[in-house]
């Protein structure tokens, strides 16, 4: 594996294997690198002729109360992951490389999409997501880039963000990893203490309750979104911030399901922000299950999916 700090460095390694006609994937990551980015390069590495990562930590998507001073850095510990997991170059820029000029005038507007979920928290997030991804897409030239579905509303905003743009190349989503009670795989587990860390799988299973009383035939997102906070009332250490309902494509909210849905909250546990989604789909495109659970068949799978408002 090479490393390069500089886009002319990159683009003098990439020119040879572009002329050779050789595939590239490319996964974009901000470092502290775990196994759900090895997920995505290892299947960068499946679908293509070379592999390339970057680990920028852009600051364009941290607020001013956000952690960019204290974002977790260790470029030896990602490389080495990276080189074991198939990477052929590593692109790692430092905020001057990629803003010499200190700032950025130009910004991709994403429009609506950015307003709600994770934007109307984090103002400014996703035109900073999509703008760095923009550059790094220039930059790089891959015929594929990979992204985690944990972050689902930032892959619907890249996807918008290549089809309004007319820019050549595919996106992939690769499933959310997760350790083996459910919490999904985050840079920022790392700032979990050790109650915490016990307490933030919860977040997960509250989603898993919701996701099943849907495939049970609840529609409504009030009574989801009421699942997922009765879930969580055992873990005083988890504060909801927000559930909601969203489009799988165009992101936009929804109060009731109608097929397939987003189910995205994010919640701090301890003093650390997560994130976490499933994927919502409702009894009618799944007659097999909606008809165990009218028959009790599946009434034992989870006790929170037959949740009601006001049930003893």
């Amino acid at each position: 594996m090479k490393t390069h700090s500089t886009k002319q460095a990159l683009a003098a390694a990439l020119s040879g294997e572009r002329r050779d006609g050789r595939t590239v994937g490319f996964v974009p990551t901000m470092g502290a690198l775990h196994a759900g980015h090895v997920s995505l390069l290892e299947r960068a590495r499946a679908d293509n002729d070379v592999v390339v990562a970057s680990i920028f930590v852009n600051p364009l998507q941290f607020g001013p109360s956000d952690d960019f001073a204290r974002y977790p850095r260790d470029l030896g510990a990602d490389a080495a992951l990276a080189a074991e997991a198939g990477v052929d170059h590593l692109f790692a820029p430092d905020v001057a490389e990629m803003y010499p000029r200190g700032s950025i005038a130009t910004r991709v507007d994403v429009g609506p999409i950015g307003d709600i979920g994770e934007g109307a928290w984090r103002p400014g997030f996703f035109a900073g997501v999509a703008t760095v991804c923009c550059k790094l897409f220039h930059i790089v030239g891959p015929d594929r880039a990979y992204f985690g579905q944990k972050d689902a509303q930032q892959l619907a905003v890249i996807r918008q963000l290549v089809a309004d743009l007319d820019l050549p190349l595919e996106i992939v989503a690769c499933p959310t990893v997760r350790e083996h009670d459910g919490l999904a795989l985050s840079s920022r587990n790392a700032y979990l203490d050790p109650e915490a860390r016990r307490a933030a799988p919860a977040l997960a299973a509250a989603l898993a309750a919701a996701r099943e009383a849907a495939a049970g035939g609840e529609e409504s997102v009030a009574e989801l979104r009421w699942i997922v906070e009765t879930c969580l009332e055992a873990e005083p250490a988890i504060h909801l911030q927000y559930v909601d309902l969203f489009d799988p494509a165009t992101f936009s909210a929804r109060e009731r399901l109608d097929g397939r849905g987003v189910l995205a909250a994010a919640a701090y546990v301890g003093g650390t922000r997560l994130i976490d989604n499933v994927e919502l789909v409702s009894a009618a495109l799944q007659p097999e299950m909606a008809a165990g659970f009218a028959t009790g068949v599946g009434a034992g799978m989870n006790q929170a999916a037959g949740m009601k408002r006001g049930a003893a």
